[in-house]
């Protein structure tokens, strides 16, 4: 019988977790501030039509969003029936499509402002005169880079009701 005796069990200590806590708030905090919300709240119908030659744009830094429809339901009372002009979060006149396309070019970086491309998000019942209106406004602020958003599918389909 010996005085000494081995210890049994080295076992590892076990991980020390008074820092989780910290660890979990700072990678919230990281996602909150790096997450990039949808920046415009739609106040019109935007049932895009379908096309079938549809691609997809890889750098959206460039582009300046303008949605062309009806007012939602919210907003019929205060706009009517007809197709609405939405520029930001806001139902503008198409006067004001000059000035935002100019405030948004000059918000963007020198380099890129001169690829800047307008998109042109428009419903598919929304009626020509309006989106007329918008072109014309966007040649006046030379803002000659136009795409039409559609979505993938069967040309044909915009035809029937």
């Amino acid at each position: 019988m010996s005085k000494f005796s081995k210890k049994k069990g080295g076992d590892v200590p076990a991980i020390s977790t008074a820092s989780l806590p910290d660890i979990v708030f700072m990678l919230l905090f990281f996602f909150m501030v790096a997450t990039v919300m949808r920046e415009d709240e739609l106040s019109v119908e935007n049932r895009l039509p379908a096309a079938n030659q549809v691609e997809k744009l890889e750098d959206r830094s460039m582009l300046i969003y303008i949605y062309v429809g009806k007012p939602t339901a919210a907003y019929q009372k205060q706009f009517g029936d007809n197709a609405v002009i939405q520029l930001g979060d806001k139902i503008s006149p198409a006067a004001r499509v000059y000035d935002y396309v100019n405030t948004k070019r000059n918000a963007m970086a020198e380099d890129i402002q001169n690829q800047m491309m307008v998109s042109l998000k428009v419903d598919r019942e929304a009626t020509v005169g309006v989106l007329t209106d918008v072109k014309e406004q966007l040649r006046r602020a030379n803002a000659l880079k136009i795409n039409y958003t559609a979505t993938k599918g069967d040309p044909m389909n915009n035809l029937r009701r």
